[in-house]
């Protein structure tokens, strides 16, 4: 009998939902469940694809999984390395803090979420400053070399991100989510910003980087062609819940969920 795929996240009833106020007294009239009784699990190594349309609450749940985003309720198990399971949405600040090395994200659009009064070097660094994971002597060295992996002329690293194109602004990203040697990263619609010739540059490096340092992907986007080329399994976001999951060639030759069959 084969080995079962071990679990690196375990994510259960997990619900986010967003008050609706109005009036002068911000009173609440009503909720929205941008999230609503999730649960699934990501294992080790594997790309999770996770689809629907605009408002569906992809983003939602996965900074909400990370913690980018405070949960209404549930639960996130991580599986570390050394086999203890850590209940994300029960650390501290502090505890959470440090956890976040093992995880990180990258995010959809590559002009807004670098920061223009940063050199490269000190955007790629902010995560290693942040939580003090490693002695400030050997940040150039931890920069340097994921700058190399993630395909970065080191000699640019002194510039500002206005001088880079999309493509490359993406690979700084890549690199800032990279430093901390996380385990799992949420990829927020990555390529859905850039331009189709420089998508599968993006999609290779990420395939690649996965094979060499054994990273998780939460890969989430609305571009079906992109998720059945780059993704294990998939599973299907309609306002709030989870509608369908399977591997994706089950999903793709044959979804069972009307809304999966409209999207395709």
């Amino acid at each position: 009998m084969s080995e079962q795929p071990r679990v690196l996240v375990q994510i259960q009833n997990l619900n986010k939902y967003f008050a609706i106020q109005q009036g002068w007294l911000s009173r609440s009239v009503g909720t929205v469940r941008a999230v609503d009784n999730v649960s699934l699990g990501v294992c080790r190594g594997e790309t999770f694809g996770l689809v629907g349309e605009s408002g569906s609450g992809k983003t939602t749940l996965g900074r909400t999984i990370l913690r980018a985003i405070e949960p209404t309720s549930g639960s996130v198990c991580f599986q570390i390395q050394e086999g203890q399971v850590v209940d994300v949405t029960a650390l501290g600040k502090s505890q959470l803090r440090t956890f976040r090395r093992h995880m990180q994200m990258i995010f959809q659009d590559p002009y807004s979420s670098l920061n223009p009064r940063m050199t490269v070097k000190e955007i790629i660094a902010e995560p290693l400053v942040a939580t003090g994971a490693v002695d400030r002597s050997k940040i150039d060295d931890c920069v340097v070399e994921v700058a190399r992996r993630c395909r970065i002329n080191v000699d640019y690293l002194r510039r500002f991100p206005h001088a880079f194109s999309g493509g490359e602004r993406q690979r700084i990203g890549i690199a800032r989510a990279l430093v901390l040697s996380p385990e799992f990263i949420v990829c927020d619609e990555p390529v859905s910003a850039l331009d189709v010739s420089i998508q599968a540059e993006i999609l290779n490096l990420l395939a690649d980087l996965q094979k060499e340092l054994n990273l998780t992907y939460l890969f989430i986007a609305h571009d079906l062609s992109v998720v059945e080329h780059i993704s294990d399994r998939v599973a299907v976001m309609y306002l709030g819940r989870l509608v369908e999951m399977a591997t994706t060639e089950e999903l793709f030759d044959d979804p069972l969920h009307p809304y999966t069959e409209a999207l395709l």
